[in-house]
């Protein structure tokens, strides 16, 4: 089941990437909701969508301690 919700978010991050302000609210959501592993693996991820989509960036802010 968390697996699926990893997957999930996924989904929904790649799709809200068009907007800065959506996106970064969506990390939020994954953040509280993912498991810790989880969550370095979603690290690895927005760090691939920021490289396609610099505008994201601002958003890696919700990622660090």
């Amino acid at each position: 089941m968390a697996r699926a919700m990893f997957e999930y978010t996924k989904t929904v991050l790649q799709k809200v990437s068009f907007d800065t302000t959506l996106f970064c609210k969506e990390v939020q959501k994954a953040l509280e909701r993912l498991l810790p592993y989880e969550i370095e693996e979603l690290k690895l991820f927005i760090d691939s969508l920021v490289k396609q989509n610099p505008k994201l960036t601002q958003c890696l802010i919700y990622l660090n301690p």
